[in-house]
C-alpha cells in the first residue's frame, strides 16, 4: 500500500498554485521528487484518456456487431471479419496511449 506523504502533497501544490518560483524554494530533492510525481500525474491522464476510446469505440461496435448478427445471421462471416478488424485498430489506439504513457513516465 502507497503512503501519502504530506511533504510531497505540499510540494506539488506549491509548484502547481505557485509556480517555479516555489519549486526554487525546496532543496533539489524536493523538486526531483515533484517531477517525478507530475510525471506520474501526466502518464496517469494520458493513460485515462488515451484508454477512453478505444474502450468506448470497443463497446460500441461489439455491441453493433451483435445487433447485426441478431437481425441477418446469414451474414456472420463478414460482420465478424469486420468487427475483429475494426477491434484490431481500436486496441492499436489503446496501445498507442500505453507507449506513449511509458515514455511520459520514464524518458521524459
Amino acid at each position: 500500500m502507497a503512503v501519502i506523504d504530506p511533504e510531497m502533497v505540499r510540494v506539488l501544490t506549491n509548484l502547481v498554485v505557485h509556480g517555479q518560483e516555489a519549486a526554487n524554494q525546496f532543496d533539489v530533492d524536493a523538486q526531483a521528487a515533484s517531477a517525478d510525481g507530475v510525471k506520474a500525474l501526466a502518464a496517469g491522464i494520458a493513460m485515462g484518456l488515451g484508454a477512453l476510446g478505444p474502450g468506448l469505440g470497443i463497446g460500441l461496435l461489439a455491441s453493433k456487431a451483435m445487433e447485426a448478427l441478431g437481425r441477418n445471421p446469414e451474414a456472420r462471416a463478414p460482420i465478424q471479419q469486420n468487427m475483429v478488424l475494426g477491434l484490431a485498430f481500436a486496441e492499436a489506439i489503446g496501445i498507442y496511449a500505453l507507449v506513449i504513457a511509458i515514455i511520459i513516465l520514464f524518458v521524459a
